[in-house]
């Protein structure tokens, strides 16, 4: 590895170097923690994208429903679709967004709006009106690429909002002539999945791509400092917020990623199976932007909830890398057809977005023969903080540890740090860090104190520096004064035989505050709630055992996958 100072231009903080989790890095996060990361700061997401479509221009970048794409053509139109931005009238810094699920025209549209020098604002397809008209007046939205299956969505809702231009597509749009066919009617005749609607858009993807190829593009200079996305929290406490992420912190992010996968990817060569949506943070860093970065192919999945559809997909995909949230795991290692599954070129699954359960993460390696690694981050930090080092022999329970250039600290409510071993919130500080809130100065003020980025989580740290998250400090539940976390009720709830998913809550209660009430969905039907509450108390303090279970279907989640423990309650 070069020490070419042009590559290591910021200076090291010292207190880093005396961390625990040091001794637990690799030699490559070693190097990069002693000085500094391994890439040229003056580098930007579209440097990146022009090197890795010029290095694997011939490799297929992203394939969908069978249909696959080179990086010499994902190159190619994305050009053609930022000349045909740049054609409206769209400027440097000007926001489009993107309101697709994972389809070939995802990336395209994505490295095209990032050359023309605009702002990506991610939009989860499954909005109500409320929530889109908040998101595209929020992120002061210019544009949009929205697939026809949610246009009705935008119409009740555009007038009130900046978007000026509509450029629409269908799902089966990028595939060869008669599949592109077949799909499209299938959807919208036969499965009825596009609602009526009488916006007219300004224009289709496909023309919009076919004009911008007869177009000259005027390069567009772009550093580090440029914002390259509004990428939207949650909303999970209150109206959702958009974190700045520019250029410089998801290139630091990258390389700080690449410090402990370099081990184990082999560029060019990797299929990665992309079954999140690439418009969360996750997916659209460790599933698109990291792997187009090692020139490997991505398998898009647009529909990850049909599990039988992906089953088929992973058994004629000779796939090696598998990032996913706990409840997709979970779905995958339930299905009786997954062991059945090839996998001698898989190396690795990838857990992030939620904690993975060690019930679900035994049975994988015990299918798959291969480590779950688990990882940490939010929105805010770009989005990876910690991670497993790739170097673990099975699940371990925690989030791993800080990348490098990460620093953590964990404090209690009056801000001090905690004793080693002790819960407290974490804390983080590094090059990752989002810039801060867009126009939300006094929630910025709120998250980011001292440099410091507040997460909302509960974590403790041990002796070697393994973190482990204990809980949100939103969810946690207090019972006669004493904390009791979620998530610790679920892990157990969850190692019954029968029981499929869990979710704890809390729940009003006249002398102890509140007491555990615990949802449940069950995989054996004949498991009574005396048979969950009985293996509670044996394997759990008194006061964290559930009064209360409740049988439900499916518990409510986000597209991605996250349990919504509010609407529980």
């Amino acid at each position: 590895m070069s020490s070419d100072a042009s590559l290591y231009p910021v200076s090291v903080n010292p207190e880093l170097l005396a961390r625990p989790w040091n001794a637990l890095y690799s030699k490559a996060a070693q190097h990069a923690q002693i000085h500094g990361l391994p890439y040229d700061h003056s580098h930007t997401l579209i440097d990146m994208f022009e090197k890795a479509t010029n290095d694997y221009a011939n490799n297929n970048a992203f394939i969908n429903m069978g249909h696959a794409i080179t990086f010499k053509t994902l190159h190619s139109q994305a050009l053609a679709f930022a000349a045909y931005c740049q054609s409206l009238g769209l400027q440097k810094g000007d926001k489009i967004a993107l309101m697709m699920p994972n389809v070939l025209q995802y990336p395209i549209a994505l490295f095209g709006g990032l050359l023309a020098g605009l702002t990506i604002v991610n939009v989860n397809p499954l909005y109500t009106p409320r929530e889109l008209k908040h998101q595209l007046n929020d992120a002061e939205v210019a544009a949009i690429v929205i697939v026809d299956n949610f246009i009705a969505t935008l119409e009740a809702v555009i007038s009130e909002t900046s978007v000026k231009y509509v450029i629409n597509t269908r799902l089966g749009d990028m595939f060869s002539p008669v599949k592109r066919v077949l799909v499209n009617t299938v959807i919208k005749h036969v499965k009825k999945m596009v609602p009526t609607f009488a916006l007219q858009p300004h224009i289709s993807f496909s023309q919009a791509l076919r004009l911008g190829s007869t177009m000259t593009f005027s390069p567009v200079p772009i550093v580090p400092e440029d914002i390259a996305f509004l990428q939207y929290t949650g909303g999970t406490t209150g109206p959702s917020k958009g974190a700045i992420l520019n250029h410089a912190s998801m290139m630091a992010n990258l390389a700080q990623v690449a410090t402990f996968l370099d081990e184990a990817i082999e560029p060019g060569k990797e299929t990665v199976i992309t079954a999140l949506p690439l418009y969360h943070i996750f997916a659209l860093q460790a599933s698109c932007l990291l792997f187009v970065r090692y020139g490997c192919t991505s398998v898009l999945i647009t529909n990850p909830r049909d599990m039988d559809g992906l089953i088929k997909t992973l058994q004629k995909t000779p796939f090696s890398i598998l990032p996913a949230v706990n409840t997709l795991f979970n779905g995958l290692v339930n299905h009786p057809e997954f062991a059945k599954l090839d996998f001698s070129r898989f190396k690795f699954g990838l857990g992030g977005g939620m904690a993975v359960q060690k019930a679900v993460a035994d049975k994988w390696e015990e299918i798959t023969k291969t480590p779950l690694l688990e990882g940490y981050g939010l929105t805010e930090s770009s989005p990876v903080a910690t991670v497993n080092p790739f170097s673990i022999d099975s699940y371990t329970g925690s989030i791993g540890i800080p990348l490098p250039q990460t620093d953590v600290k964990l404090i209690d409510d009056n801000g001090q740090e905690v004793p080693l071993g002790e819960p407290g919130e974490l804390c983080l500080k590094g090059p990752q860090v989002m810039a801060g809130y867009y126009q939300r100065e006094d929630a910025t003020a709120e998250t980011i104190i001292d440099g410091w980025l507040h997460t909302g989580d509960v974590a403790t740290i041990d002796d070697k520096g393994y973190l482990f998250i204990v809980d949100r400090k939103k969810d946690m539940i207090l019972v006669s004064g004493f904390n009791v976390f979620p998530n610790e009720i679920e892990e157990v709830a969850v190692m019954l035989d029968g029981v499929l998913e869990a979710a704890a809550v809390g729940e009003a209660h006249p002398t102890s505050g509140e007491v555990v009430k615990l949802f449940v969905v069950l995989k054996d039907a004949n498991i009574s709630e005396e048979a969950i509450i009985k293996h509670c108390k044996a394997n759990l303090t008194g006061y964290k055992v559930p009064k209360k279970v409740v049988f439900i279907d499916e518990l409510p989640k986000t597209n991605v996958g996250k349990i919504l423990r509010r609407e529980l309650k």
